[in-house]
């Protein structure tokens, strides 16, 4: 029996509403990340972790101001660093973690009126793989 669900738009439609820039334990950045930024932003990139970035275990993340949103998340401009946001940032919903623990997709989507529940976990894996290669294309073209 065929899947009605082959592709990332069968499972996720994005509807602009930045609630994926609230929560979910903070938004990790790569060394990288934090020097395209703070380019971006013109700041040193030391001041910039600093005062933008804290610290989780060995690695750092984005504050997040008082309303739980990323420090970069303005409710009119919506992201104020979209031209260099980190990858956790692009792929979403199509991360790492949904490979790993599938449950989460559901979780997520408890967050995310985007994300359609219950998705099969092998058509769910599948397509999370592709969109990450496809990713992964992008980022080395």
């Amino acid at each position: 029996m065929d899947s009605k669900y082959k592709t990332s738009n069968d499972i996720f439609e994005c509807r602009q509403c930045g609630d994926c820039c609230k929560g979910f334990g903070g938004t990790y950045v790569t060394k990288q990340n934090i020097v395209d930024i703070a380019a971006y932003k013109n700041y040193d990139p030391g001041k910039f972790i600093e005062h933008y970035c804290d610290k989780s275990g060995s690695r750092y993340v984005l504050t997040r101001g008082k309303d739980g949103f990323c420090i970069f998340f303005d409710k009119i401009e919506q992201c104020t660093i979209h031209k260099v946001k980190p990858y956790m940032c692009r792929a979403w919903p199509f991360i790492q973690s949904v490979i790993d623990y599938p449950e989460n997709w559901n979780i997520m989507a408890n967050s995310c009126p985007g994300i359609k529940k219950n998705i099969p976990h092998k058509e769910l894996v599948q397509i999370v793989i592709t969109e990450k290669e496809k990713m992964h294309k992008k980022s080395i073209l």
